[in-house]
């Protein structure tokens, strides 16, 4: 089974350890970016999304218009407008990247963000919004023929849409979460379900949690899987360790002066959102985990969003991937912190020690047969 690299589609030169040098959407930088991307083995890269951030659909636009092979993640939550406008949107945006979108739908760990936008929907609430969004999206890109929708959170009758998206039947659905809730809407309905790193044996758990929820909602075909890490690589092990404590030292010197760009996505207090619980709990058992997972990252943001390193030599980093590939893992997703330069190095020295291996691992299979396949287990 083929894998999968998803980079970052940053729209300037800022991350934790780090301020912009520019504006919040700068062309150039974010263009140079995503060609970086597309040159050094990458599949695809994601748009974020941020209440306060450059609306991510543009971006994307200008990216697909500019790129020929470089697929497109593009992030959006339900809060920001109607399923109808939404549909039609990513259908115009897959009819301009030539059938290269996924859309990953976002439904919000926290209130304090989501209000920033008007949402005052409750967690529970709002995952029922999104499962509900979601399979509007579906029938929209997929019905030919007008229909009404009377729903728990949108009515609207006799639409039709007049754009339809490349892919067919239609793009991929990603989505993300980390609760009970998040499993059963994503189990239900995605292609793809997005997960942070995590130690080997915690993923692995999530993963059947997912599986689980996908046979509850009458699935035969579960998710494809996606874990993120944020890599740290360098020539040496030393090297690297040297690398990984100066960005933690970065990370920790932004966050006391109090800068944005760090301290911009959690209130004081504990984070909301399951995922970035788990993250902390896991980093206050243990530092290190497996083979090169790092949790000092994640502590130093307070759990915030991808934030668990792996560290290592670029054989460490692709070993330690391989270890979640031969855990049903098939997307691996992944930033350094000097965004450019970071993405250049892991598509020169990671992505293709992974996809020799996959691909040697794969032909090995192959070889066996199903038939020795089933006397192996």
């Amino acid at each position: 089974m083929p894998v999968e690299f998803l980079g970052i589609a940053a729209t300037h030169n800022g991350s934790e350890t780090s301020p912009r040098s520019g504006a919040a959407f700068d062309k150039e930088y974010t263009l140079k970016l995503a060609r970086a991307h597309e040159d050094h083995g990458w599949d695809r890269v994601l748009f974020a999304y941020g209440s306060g951030s450059p609306d991510p659909a543009p971006a994307a636009a200008y990216i697909a218009s500019r790129l020929d092979r470089l697929q497109i993640l593009l992030a959006h939550r339900p809060n920001v407008s109607y399923p109808t406008f939404a549909a039609k949107t990513f259908a115009t945006l897959d009819r301009i990247s030539d059938g290269r979108l996924t859309v990953h739908f976002i439904t919000g760990g926290s209130d304090h963000e989501q209000r920033r936008e008007g949402d005052t929907l409750t967690k529970d609430e709002r995952y029922s919004r999104t499962r509900e969004y979601i399979e509007i999206v579906k029938r929209i890109w997929t019905s030919h023929e007008p229909f009404d929708h009377e729903g728990e959170h949108y009515r609207f009758h006799d639409f039709v849409s007049d754009v339809f998206p490349v892919q067919q039947p239609r793009p991929d659905v990603s989505f993300g979460g980390s609760s009970a809730a998040a499993y059963a809407a994503g189990g239900a309905e995605a292609d793809i379900y997005a997960l942070w790193g995590e130690p080997l044996e915690k993923t692995a758990e999530q993963i059947e949690a997912v599986k689980a929820a996908a046979r509850a909602a009458g699935r035969t075909t579960p998710p494809r899987i996606q874990v993120a890490f944020r890599p740290i690589i360098a020539p040496t092990e030393e090297l690297a360790w040297e690398k990984a404590h100066r960005t933690v030292d970065a990370i920790k010197a932004r966050k006391e002066k109090g800068e944005p760009a760090v301290v911009r996505h959690h209130r004081r207090g504990d984070p909301e959102n399951t995922g970035s619980q788990r993250l902390i709990s896991i980093a206050q058992s243990g530092e290190r985990y497996d083979r090169a997972l790092w949790t000092p990252t994640a502590a130093a943001t307070g759990g915030a969003g991808n934030s668990n390193a792996l560290v290592g030599t670029p054989e460490t980093v692709a070993q330690a991937l391989l270890d979640y590939y031969d855990l049903g893992v098939d997307i691996i997703s992944a930033r350094g912190y000097d965004l450019l330069g970071d993405a250049i190095d892991f598509g020169r020295h990671v992505i293709p020690l992974v996809r020799e291996e996959v691909a040697k691992r794969d032909a090995e299979g192959a070889a066996r047969g199903p038939g020795t396949l089933i006397e192996a287990v």
